[in-house]
């Protein structure tokens, strides 16, 4: 029996012709963070490209060190950017973990980590209960005491765990500006932005109305699916996604508006996600054509300069899923530099990643501080005040990288963050 994926995944799926593209001359290899660390064929680019295809040919089977291979890429797409062939190794490591999760030899890790997903982002309140949960743990003694009794796997994970604020985002509906609306956008609340950073959130409506816009925020909107996505469950992410595009085509908006650059990339391939849904294929071309990173509309917009100083040192960490996924770069360095006392020093590979990527900082916790470990060096060169990036995964872990490396006077904030702090220091 073939493992090529049924039809309506065949766009989320090793294709033959994606597979061909690879022309073997390793220069993704240098990009690849876990072959940078392991020096291992079968875990770089190149070497699961060739899993990949191996398995589309039934030439091998799932096993639990076939998928390990899988798991252990970041699916951060530098390697993309790297290629000078134009592999879309996305495509093709999210199609060789959904062969994986069909596989009835996948690894029990899998199975469970598919079911979380499935139950945890099915309905916000699921995740906000959770993180209720979190929050009143982190508010008692018992916090300090359970970190001194886990056992090290264990301790790794709770270390990881945001500090979560007292509120969370709540969607309020419509946002006026102050003077007669340029146009009307509808902003993704985003799953663990409003629960972990509402601040980031609040920010992006302050700075949107700032800028002429008047901003929806649609309060039946849900998860976009990226993390089923990326680990191989793409009829949940479609499930998702189905309902996203009709909340957001619905709204009456000219333009979506992500602040985290995962989903933002995600969104903006909702085409490919549902290329062979003949009720959805359309819609979902529509709305990937109108979904925008908040610093990538801002700067086409133009924004307004702020005419205040804030003095700040500042290095900018490039989200992969911006950088690579979406091939954005300057745009948020130009918001940066509109800052009057800004000063803006570059590490060395600002675009290699922390180590986050969705989940992995949780299921492929040693390598991910490996990685975390390298990017904290690089960012601790620069001697900067303040950490900027443009993902709540990354903000997550580079303030445990803070807090490991006793950095507890380095901020780390949202670019969009930045700007408002800039507007608001105007009054």
């Amino acid at each position: 029996m073939s493992n090529l994926i049924a039809p309506e995944d065949i766009l989320i799926g090793p294709r033959p012709e994606d597979l061909a593209r690879c022309v073997h001359c390793g220069f993704c290899l240098q990009a690849c963070p876990t072959y940078l660390v392991l020096g291992l064929e079968n875990d770089s680019p190149r070497g699961r490209i060739q899993l990949a295809r191996a398995l589309v040919e039934d030439r091998i089977e799932v096993t639990p060190s076939v998928a390990l291979h899988f798991d252990l890429c970041l699916a951060c797409r530098a390697c993309e950017t790297a290629c000078p062939s134009g592999v879309p190794y996305g495509r093709i490591i999210e199609g060789a973990r959904a062969l994986v999760q069909q596989s009835s030899k996948r690894p029990f890790s899998w199975r469970m980590r598919s079911l979380g997903l499935r139950v945890m982002f099915a309905r916000p309140w699921r995740l906000r209960l959770a993180f209720g949960f979190l929050r009143l743990y982190q508010s008692t003694p018992l916090a300090g005491l359970m970190r001194r009794l886990l056992p090290r796997r264990l301790a790794q994970m709770e270390q990881m765990l945001p500090r979560l604020p007292r509120r969370v985002f709540a969607p309020r509906g419509v946002t006026q500006p102050s003077s007669e609306p340029r146009t009307t956008v509808a902003m993704l609340n985003g799953c663990v932005m409003p629960i972990a950073y509402p601040q980031t959130n609040e920010a992006t409506v302050r700075v949107l109305a700032r800028n002429g816009c008047r901003v929806l925020v649609p309060s039946e909107q849900g998860c976009c699916g990226a993390l089923h996505l990326h680990n191989g469950d793409p009829e949940a992410a479609r499930q998702l996604a189905r309902r996203n595009i009709d909340v957001f085509l619905g709204s009456g908006a000219d333009a979506i508006i992500v602040n985290s650059a995962g989903c933002g990339s995600t969104m903006k391939e909702y085409g490919e996600l549902f290329a062979g849904d003949p009720a959805y294929a359309e819609k979902a071309q529509r709305l990937s054509a109108m979904v925008k990173d908040v610093a990538e509309f801002l700067v086409a917009l133009p924004f307004e300069v702020p005419k205040a100083r804030v003095e700040a040192r500042v290095t900018y960490q490039d989200s992969c899923h911006l950088a690579h996924a979406q091939r954005i770069r300057e745009a948020p360095r130009q918001l940066l530099r509109s800052i009057d006392g800004v000063e803006i020093v570059e590490m060395a590979t600002p675009d290699r990643c922390c180590g986050s990527a969705g989940i992995y900082n949780m299921t492929q916790t040693g390598m991910s501080r490996r990685i975390l470990d390298d990017k904290m060096k690089d960012v601790l060169s620069t001697g900067c005040d303040v950490i900027a990036t443009a993902n709540p995964g990354c903000m997550l872990q580079l303030e445990l990288g803070c807090r490991l490396n006793h950095e507890d006077d380095t901020e780390v904030l949202h670019v969009v963050e930045l700007l408002d702090q800039a507007y608001a220091a105007e009054r």
